[in-house]
């Protein structure tokens, strides 16, 4: 490897996301002694498959220059959908049931947005609340626990020394990777959001894609869903609230612009490990859960103004 490739990765995104989530590592095992546990490293590795899931979703919405506020909302909603048609359907279709749920939902909010030319903001905000109240109705506003032993067994299974679903989110970064940097799918995300229109010049289909991304934002919210529940063994009419702020704030710390066009699902991975890290670090420290959330605040406002900061410099 020559110096100018070399030169070139110490200055690429992945490789400051790389310094960053290493240094968070490193303070987190000096300020508490059981961080770098056997124990903890896999409760760390757990806590990352739910955000990291709806953060590959995100970050292909957020290239777009669009967001979707729904996804913790959508967790919910579309794992009520699994526990209820469970006892009617059975295991594999009622997963179908939830991913279809989260596809109809991701449709219809890249529908309203591109057709409708309404603000990606508010079409997801208002998803958000619908999503959350129609979870409420469907549980009756109370834990659904009566779910099928495969799912926890599936959830929970072990291939070799990895869970299962540790190599699920592995398989899905893998393969989201290969879809960004080698597919035409990735080239034109990247084109339409860093200039829509020269992109539909160019015969991009445009509203297809960013209808499309919802879309799969939607069914990954119901891959989030099913193991969240697999892992607590239950369905509660709370589940994935606030998601959505932990997986936006890993994907913006993970230098996706939040303007479009421009980021990676590599530092995307990093961004999620730094958020699942520093969680879980306030928690070993002591912090009152109630100021994580302006610690969490904080890092998403300082990360965006970096990336302003950055992206004027350029």
């Amino acid at each position: 490897m020559n110096q100018f490739a070399v030169a070139r990765i110490v200055k690429s995104l992945e490789f400051r996301m790389f310094i960053l989530a290493a240094a968070v590592v490193v303070v987190l095992s000096f300020a508490s002694p059981y961080f770098m546990t056997y124990n903890n490293i896999l409760n760390v590795l757990d806590q990352s498959v739910v955000v990291g899931i709806l953060a590959v979703g995100l970050t292909l919405v957020i290239l777009t220059g669009g967001i979707d506020l729904s996804v913790g909302s959508v967790v919910g909603l579309t794992g009520v959908a699994m526990a209820v048609s469970f006892p009617v359907v059975g295991f594999w279709p009622g997963l179908l049931v939830g991913l279809a749920t989260g596809a109809v939902i991701g449709f219809i909010n890249g529908f309203i947005i591109e057709k409708g030319q309404v603000a990606a903001f508010i079409v997801t905000l208002g998803m958000l609340s619908i999503a959350r109240s129609l979870t409420y109705i469907g549980s009756g506003a109370r834990s659904i626990i009566d779910l099928p032993p495969e799912l926890p067994s599936v959830a929970l299974a072990m291939i070799g020394p990895l869970p299962v679903n540790i190599i699920f989110l592995i398989a899905l970064y893998t393969f989201s990777y290969w879809v960004l940097t080698r597919t035409k799918m990735g080239r034109s995300l990247y084109a339409i959001g860093s200039n829509p229109e020269a992109a539909r010049i160019a015969g991009l289909p445009v509203s297809a894609y960013r209808i499309a991304v919802y879309v799969i934002s939607g069914a990954l919210c119901a891959c989030a869903a099913a193991f969240l529940a697999g892992r607590i063994r239950s369905v509660d009419p709370t589940s994935g609230s606030g998601l959505e702020l932990d997986a936006i704030a890993a994907v913006v710390i993970g230098g996706t612009s939040l303007f479009g066009g421009r980021g990676s699902i590599v530092g995307t991975l990093f961004g999620v490990i730094i958020m699942v890290c520093i969680r879980n670090g306030l928690n070993l420290l002591g912090i009152d859960p109630y100021w994580q959330g302006t610690a969490i605040g904080i890092i998403i406002i300082s990360a965006v103004l970096a990336e302003r900061f950055l992206s004027s410099r350029r």
